[in-house]
């Protein structure tokens, strides 16, 4: 079985050393807020900004195995470095430097994990901001559950501040409407179980 959560630690822990400002997003942050399901790799925000991305790159590098031979270089054109932890697990390592993604960062809250070990995911609205965005089936279905589970708690306003200039920026005009769809249908079903 695969141990998302112990290379979540270790990442943690190699993040923690060097002092950088990041969290985790993706299926580990589904974990945390959705339904939680498989996932085979772990994915992460590092604030790099733009300039100097190198020394990170160069420095996760040398403690995580590149996924490609030309991971550096992929890296610095794509913003995401591929790599691998010790133990075989994928490790998608996003260098950030957007707004949206300092932002995501700053608002993001530890998880316990078990008793002395925790991770820092992002929040329950950023994690739907970035599913919204990347906008697979997979990734509307973990909104569904992130919806479903933190109803009544989630902050509408920050998702979509968040979620209008990313989406224009893409210059998808249908994710923000099917996200308004997907809420009120939540919202319904909700309110139907409950009577």
């Amino acid at each position: 079985m695969v141990d998302i959560l112990g290379a979540a630690l270790a990442v943690t822990e190699l993040c923690g050393t060097n002092r950088y400002r990041f969290c985790f997003i993706g299926g580990v942050a589904v974990q945390r807020w959705g339904n939680p399901r498989f996932t085979a790799d772990v994915d992460l925000t590092i604030i790099t900004g733009y300039g100097g991305e190198e020394r990170f790159i160069d420095t996760l590098l040398g403690e995580l195995s590149p996924r490609r031979p030309d991971a550096r270089e992929f890296a610095l054109v794509h913003r995401v470095l591929l790599a691998r932890t010790k133990d075989g697990i994928d490790v998608d390592i996003a260098l950030g430097a957007l707004p949206f993604e300092e932002r995501s960062v700053a608002r993001a809250s530890a998880w316990q994990i078990d008793e002395g070990r925790q991770i820092k995911t992002c929040s329950a609205e950023d994690l739907i901001v970035h599913k919204v965005f990347a906008g697979r089936d997979r990734d509307w279905d973990d909104v569904r559950g992130v919806l479903t589970r933190r109803h009544g708690k989630l902050d509408f306003d920050v998702i979509r501040f968040e979620l209008g200039p990313l989406l224009d920026l893409k210059e998808d005009s249908d994710a923000l409407p099917r996200f308004e769809r997907l809420v009120a249908e939540v919202a319904r079903r909700l309110r139907a179980s409950a009577r």
